[in-house]
């Protein structure tokens, strides 16, 4: 089932005012939820609010940090990789590079940059780390934190294929357009929880990924 499309108008979504924006709306503070089990992350949707509550009852808080690499082309882009089907986890999906928490890392930061180098490849030789997005719950009892950063353009990729079958980059400015945020809908235990898709040509951008996007745009260029 699809729902209305949101409200929203088209943003100017051009490198220098996008990253001028991040700075200034981005920080580094740890969000007490990321490792918390009582504090369930909003969602702004009811179905899902109760879907991760009743999550963070039945399993274990699962810390994660991905990066949303924004490339910065003259026209900018954000990098999205599509996960291993091998994989026990969101196998086959569009995703941020990123991952699970380990007790090594010294930040969720450290963990996005490293998740990212170990996944495509990426170098920290070309990420500007501008700041945190909002805390983000899934039904797999992830708590994501993603990190916002600016990529300088030249860097090479090497996909680890156990992770990985692809990596590519999705214009800016189709992604902070809310007439390309689709909602749709899935029953989960008798309610009903929303999510957002954004269908790229023959990629479907949907569930967390479609979400942190969404989140990306409200807190970057809502006023």
């Amino acid at each position: 089932m699809n729902k209305p499309i949101p409200k929203g108008e088209p943003v100017a979504t051009g490198a220098a005012e996008f990253f001028a924006r991040s700075r200034a709306r981005l920080r580094f503070d740890v969000p007490p939820g990321l490792y918390d089990p009582n504090i369930i992350p909003a969602s702004g949707d009811p179905g899902t609010d109760r879907m991760l509550e009743i999550v963070a009852r039945e399993q274990p808080v699962r810390p994660a940090a991905v990066l949303i690499a924004v490339v910065d082309h003259p026209e900018p882009t954000i990098l999205l990789t599509q996960r291993s089907a091998n994989l026990n986890d969101h196998a086959g999906q569009i995703a941020f590079p990123g991952g699970k928490i380990d007790a090594t890392d010294t930040s969720p930061l450290d963990a996005a940059l490293r998740e990212a180098e170990e996944e495509v490849g990426l170098s920290r030789d070309f990420v500007d780390p501008i700041g945190y997005l909002d805390l983000y719950g899934t039904g797999f009892g992830f708590r994501i934190l993603p990190t916002v950063a600016r990529v300088r353009p030249g860097f090479h990729l090497t996909i680890n294929q156990s992770e990985v079958d692809d990596a590519f980059e999705v214009p800016l400015s189709f992604l902070m357009n809310p007439a390309n945020h689709q909602v749709h809908s899935r029953e989960f235990r008798g309610m009903e929880r929303s999510y957002y898709a954004m269908p790229f040509a023959e990629r479907y951008i949907w569930g967390a990924t479609a979400g942190m996007l969404r989140v990306l745009y409200e807190r970057i260029y809502s006023s």
